[in-house]
Order: C-alpha cells, then structure tokens, then sequence
C-alpha cells in the first residue's frame, strides 16, 4: 500500500510541477512583451508580472520539482528492478533534461525579474513547447515501458514538435493580421 501512496503523490506533484512549467515560460513572455508597452503601462504591469511569477515560481513550481524527486526516488526504492530496463534509462535522461529545463527557467526567471530581457516572445513561445515535448516522451516511455516503442515515439514526438511550430507561425500571422 505504501508505493501506491508514494506512486499518488509523485504523479500529483508531477502534475504540479509542470502546471508552473507552462505558466512560469507563459508569464516570461508576458513580462518580455510589457518592456515594450509604453512607461506608463510598463510601470503597472511589471510589477505585477514580476509577483505574479516570483509567487508561481517559488510557492509552486520550486516545491513540486523538489517533490517530484523526492516522491520519485521513494517509488524507484520500491521498484529497484526498474533501474536495469532500458526504458527507464531513457525516461531518466529525459527527467534529467526536464530539470536542465527548469534550471534554464529559473535563469530566465532572475533575468526578467531584474527587467533584463535577452529572448523574443516567438523565441520564448518555441521554448514553451521544449516541455511539452519533455512530457511526451516521459509519459509515454512510463506508460509503455518499452525502448521498442521509442521509435514510434521519437517519430511522434519530432511530428508533435513541428505541428507546435507550425502552430506558433500561423500564431504569429494571425496576431499580426489581427
């Protein structure tokens, strides 16, 4: 009964945590779109984009990575067998990424809370969708725990990658015709 537990709560903070994923790069945009905005807007908006994000980020997003490690290293002593299946070396090196991913976030976060900005709203929108891909193959190489999936999912995760970029252009076109 207890990995059942343990299974809940790692899946539930997973979930948390890349609800602050997608938001937290949502917000980044927003606070790089408001440098542009006239003084007289920016001096209302960045403020509460800066706490808006600094709330996520660290109430949120911070602890449920934090948990997910933890909750996720209690299932694996529970189920040590998986450490040697090729499946599960893959979904770690993707987990790995995941949080290479965050670190990359939080770098950008303490930029734009320093009203730094070196990255477009396009750019940042492509970037948003870098952990959507990361949730693809995590799910599905959990789910299936077969690497002989993988070529599929690696075919379906590189469709799934330019689908969003085709769906970020025609964003872009639209925004601009609108």
């Amino acid at each position: 009964m207890t990995f059942e537990y343990l299974k809940a709560l790692h899946i539930i903070f997973v979930v948390t945590w890349f609800a602050g994923l997608f938001y937290i790069v949502r917000l980044f945009i927003y606070q790089t779109e408001v440098m542009e905005r006239p003084e007289s807007e920016r001096k209302i908006l960045k403020p509460q984009l800066d706490l808006m994000a600094s709330r996520l980020w660290y109430i949120i997003t911070w602890p449920s990575a934090v948990l997910t490690l933890i909750f996720g290293t209690l299932v694996l002593t529970h189920r040590m067998e998986f450490l040697q299946l090729p499946f599960m070396h893959a979904k770690l090196a993707f987990v790995v990424l995941l949080y290479g991913y965050h670190g990359w976030c939080h770098k950008l976060f303490k930029e734009l809370q320093a009203g730094r900005t070196r990255w477009t709203s396009i750019q940042l929108r492509i970037w948003n969708e870098a952990s959507t891909l990361l949730l693809f193959a995590i799910v599905f190489l959990i789910v299936l725990k077969s690497t002989l999936s993988m070529v599929w999912g690696l075919a379906g995760l590189i469709t799934l990658g330019v689908t969003l970029m085709l769906g970020i252009r025609l964003y872009k076109k639209f925004r601009k015709n609108a």
